[in-house]
């Protein structure tokens, strides 16, 4: 129903074109026609060669121009990532006078959606329908993609329902804005209808479909999918999806079941050679790792980012700066360290978790730009290291700088906050502001830190209330409020929570059972504390 009314909308705003478009000059001179034809035709030329200025150049040196010529224009600059440039030659061809055709607003549409130019892309879809191109497939098509990135699936989904006639393109181009908003249920219903109206899905589809079971939630999906792959012979005719069932397992932990997959790919696709040697890194399986880049060395594939970053978080993990230390020089050596902001930020967090504040430092001051991903990883490195005014003197550089913030900035800065001997309401009150003002506050991570800041400013009031605000808190979230009962005294309504989390299906963990008995142990409540260390 949303997506309905928001189209009646778009077609209430939507005015009739004037029909006595006006030209650069009589299209009923011979001269003309042809001038424009072969220059055109250069323009053409020109751009699929990748000579995009000299193209641009001509463009500004011809008296005359038509639909093609902009449509050329406008599509190239699209294409060549100069979005600005795209919109801006679709509003001087609209203001000369000059109708736009399909490819235009195909063209000029994926520009809006790609750029984030949302309110002209709107406006574009209200000249698609005025023009008569409300029902173009590839037109519409370009306009889902708008919606979908807009967050409007029921936009999307109304005009995908209004078509005629869809292509495959179009179901993959749904399937693929569900799994990007994360609406992962929505999906696995479209792929129904798929199904159900006999469109046979591609590789594409099963990629999309195979990521979106990379959730732990739908494990089982994924296992059904796999058997459906493989009676329908994809997995051996498609490396993609190959490379999918690689992913797939890796985020299930699942390494045999990987290796399974990854030892029917051909030796020359280098994808899975980085996916097999990350998923072994973050398994912990140094040795297995090692072996995998050896072959992979001694075929001559050239390892990616992913794959490097596997390492370095191994390395994290484990503590182990001498390895950190072969990594960083390796990528040093192969010109990933300059060229990449998440081999930068993965050094700086590796050698923070080894307790090397000072390499840390070194990599983000040597970062040819101070992104956030970097700031975020230095931040979480001093906190690792008990370094907490320097944590608030980055929140404040990041906020000054114009870097901004996000849910990671904040949980940490909280988590240093609670961590220090001085933390104040008004402190915990400001980043709750701050959250909230960046559309953060419903974050599961900033909304554990905001009860554990609560909890020990003495005010676990302020705590419960914002437990409350959560619609489905997760075990973190449980444990940080159970703690702030514990904290209090409130061992009893410590024991209720935990009875309430394990009826909603989620597992505690050990934490959770540490803090229950913690407030078991302060409110006297020696019976009640039984159960929990035996599950312990």
């Amino acid at each position: 129903m949303q997506g309905a009314r928001f189209l009646s909308l778009v077609r209430r705003w939507t005015t009739i074109a004037p029909s006595n478009f006006k030209s650069f000059t009589s299209y009923s001179d011979p001269s003309y026609h042809l001038g424009v034809y072969y220059k055109n035709e250069t323009i053409n030329d020109l751009i699929k060669s990748g000579r995009l200025n000299d193209a641009q150049n001509l463009f500004n040196q011809m008296p005359t121009r038509d639909s093609i010529t902009y449509n050329l224009l406008i599509s190239g600059h699209g294409r060549y990532g100069n979005l600005k440039q795209a919109l801006y030659l679709y509003k001087e061809m609209v203001s000369v006078g000059i109708k736009e055709s399909g490819p235009t607003f195909s063209s000029v549409v994926t520009v809006c959606g790609n750029g984030g130019f949302y309110r002209e892309g709107i406006q574009v879809h209200c000249r698609v329908i005025s023009l008569g191109f409300r029902l173009n497939l590839y037109i519409v098509s370009s306009l889902v993609n708008l919606y979908l990135h807009m967050g409007l699936d029921c936009v999307a989904l109304k005009l995908f329902d209004q078509l005629p006639e869809r292509n495959l393109a179009v179901w993959n181009l749904m399937l693929n804005g569900f799994l990007e908003l994360g609406k992962i249920e929505k999906l696995f219903e479209f792929y129904g209808q798929m199904e159900w109206d006999g469109v046979k899905p591609d590789g594409l589809s099963f990629c999309y479909l195979f990521r979106a079971c990379c959730n732990e939630r739908f494990v089982n999906e994924g296992k059904q999918l796999h058997c459906h792959v493989i009676k329908a012979g994809w997995v051996d005719l498609n490396v993609f999806v190959a490379n999918a069932l690689v992913d797939f397992y890796s985020a299930c932990r699942s390494v045999v079941d990987a290796r399974k997959a990854f030892s029917i790919i051909p030796v020359e696709d280098v994808i899975s050679w980085n996916s097999i040697i990350s998923v072994h890194a973050e398994n912990n399986l140094l040795c297995d790792a090692l072996e995998l880049f050896g072959r992979m060395h001694f075929w001559e594939k050239k390892p990616s980012v992913l794959c490097f970053l596997g390492f370095l978080n191994l390395s994290s993990r484990k503590g182990d700066i001498l390895f950190g230390r072969q990594i960083h020089c390796f990528v040093t050596k192969i010109g990933f360290y300059s060229g990449s902001v998440h081999i930068q930020s993965a050094l700086i967090d590796m050698y923070g978790k080894c307790g090397d504040i000072g390499s840390s430092v070194s990599v983000y001051e040597s970062a040819s730009e101070r992104t956030l991903e970097c700031c975020n990883s230095l931040v979480t490195s001093l906190l690792h290291c008990g370094i907490t005014e320097d944590v608030f003197e980055m929140f404040g550089l990041m906020v000054d700088e114009g870097i901004g913030i996000d849910e990671v900035t904040l949980s940490t800065t909280l988590k240093a906050l609670s961590a220090t001997t001085y933390a104040s309401l008004g402190s915990c009150k400001q980043l709750h502001c701050c959250a909230i003002k960046s559309g953060y506050e419903s974050d599961m991570a900033v909304s554990c830190s905001l009860i554990n800041g609560y909890s020990r400013c003495g005010h676990f009031e302020l705590s419960r209330q914002v437990f409350k605000t959560l619609r489905s808190p997760n075990v973190f979230c449980f444990t940080s409020i159970i703690n702030g009962y514990a904290r209090n005294g409130m061992g009893k309504e410590g024991v209720s929570l935990l009875e309430a989390m394990i009826q909603k299906g989620l597992i505690p963990d050990k934490v959770t059972f540490l803090c229950v008995l913690s407030g078991c142990d302060h409110a006297g409540l020696v019976e009640e504390g039984k159960p929990c260390r035996s599950a312990e």
